[in-house]
């Protein structure tokens, strides 16, 4: 049993961390909590549905046309809602609340279009199960763990390895001296709004095929729970967003394994008030730094 709650707690670790790594993204940047993210995250498994469902493609060309959509959605949100604020000089507050807004735009949008009811998600990975340690472990666990951590890789390498990745570090260092030297600004923040969408899809579509459902609130607690992960582990910090995600993660599935099923949402909030109380920035932040 506690073998087979610590797989299940990696792997829903590593998609909090995948959720937290689009806040710490767009916090790196603007120095802005976009707490649309957790919608965006809704919006990406319901457009892999309307893929499968509606336009009747295969699940792999379903989940590129939830990639793009979703990943253009993000984009808008920035250029609709948070570049006029930006040109108007207008506060971080201001853009915080424009989030929330949007947020419940995209959500009632979800509810006009497909209703507020639970609708049936495919399972995508159904591989049946193996024993490990004498505990039975099922092949979805590990491939949706693994899913997300080659993600979080290859966003780890492309944001630190390519020249696109050292032009989103110039801008999350100094936006004035980048734009001073030929980076278009506006759009690597665009380009950081993808990211942060693309991968709130994926790690929603990898939630939805593992409950095997959707509706419209999913997003709701996993979103405030990668939001804690990605300040427990320093906001702003790519490898602190993976830390925060798997503590969680790991954390919740030690809950239940000890405590029951009643007490998980509690866990990841408790943690995040005990640590901050030591380190206001989180494990791997560090003061007055947004450094991904």
């Amino acid at each position: 049993m506690f073998v087979e709650q610590l797989i299940n707690g990696l792997a829903i670790g590593t998609i909090y961390a995948l959720v937290a790594v689009g806040y710490s993204l767009v916090f790196g940047i603007l120095r802005l909590v976009n707490f649309t993210h957790s919608s965006v995250y809704t919006l990406g498994a319901f457009m892999v549905y309307v893929g499968v469902e509606y336009l009747h493609l295969n699940i792999f060309l379903a989940i590129l046309f939830s990639l793009v959509t979703t990943g253009f959605a993000g984009v808008m949100i920035d250029k609709m809602g948070l570049e006029p604020l930006r040109k108007k000089g207008a506060s971080k507050i201001s853009a915080m609340i424009t989030t929330i807004g949007l947020s419940y735009i995209i959500i009632n949008c979800l509810n006009i279009a497909f209703g507020s009811q639970i609708i049936r998600f495919p399972d995508l990975f159904n591989y049946g199960t193996f024993k490990l340690l004498g505990a039975t472990i099922a092949w979805q666990q590990v491939i949706i763990g693994a899913v997300a951590l080659i993600l979080l890789v290859a966003l780890s390498i492309f944001i630190n390895r390519t020249r696109i990745g050292l032009a989103m570090r110039a801008v999350q260092q100094e936006p004035s001296a980048a734009a001073i030297n030929g980076i278009n600004v506006n759009m690597i923040i665009s380009l950081t709004f993808f990211l942060g969408a693309a991968s709130a899809a994926i790690a929603g579509t990898l939630i939805a095929s593992y409950n095997q459902y959707l509706r419209s609130s999913m997003g709701d607690i996993v979103g405030l729970k990668a939001f804690a992960a990605a300040v427990l582990g320093g906001i702003g910090s790519l490898p602190g967003s993976v830390l925060g995600g798997l503590i969680i993660g790991v954390s919740e599935s030690m809950a239940v394994y000890k405590l029951g099923g009643s007490y998980i949402d509690m866990v990841a909030f408790s943690l995040l008030f005990l640590v901050l109380l030591i380190r206001p920035y989180g494990i791997l932040g560090r003061k007055g730094s947004t450094k991904v």
